[in-house]
């Protein structure tokens, strides 16, 4: 005998639409908070990145020298750095609706 999941004795809690919204007030960065967070996060680490790796790679092609640099600096900003800023953003929006 199978049960269909409308059928089962304890089915499990569904939220409705309002209360993920609740949960969830703050909306998606618009486009100019955005260019500034990828700012924060480029800069500082291009920066940092290019000052370590910079005496290593000054006889290099200028192609293969942002080569390099791109292929470092893109995971850890994607990575590391946007989801802290993208929380960080959500706890200061939310700190301001509070």
């Amino acid at each position: 005998m199978s049960t269909s999941p409308s059928t089962s004795p304890n089915p499990a809690p569904r939220p409705s639409a309002g209360a993920a919204i609740a949960l969830n007030p703050i909306g998606p960065p618009t486009k100019h908070q955005l260019a500034v967070m990828i700012w924060v996060a480029v800069f500082p680490t291009l920066t940092v990145i290019n000052l370590t790796l910079g005496p290593y790679l000054k006889d290099t092609n200028p192609v293969l020298r942002t080569f390099v640099l791109a292929t470092i600096a893109v995971p850890i900003v994607i990575y590391g750095l946007m989801p802290r800023l993208h929380r960080v953003r959500a706890r200061l929006l939310s700190r301001r609706t509070a």
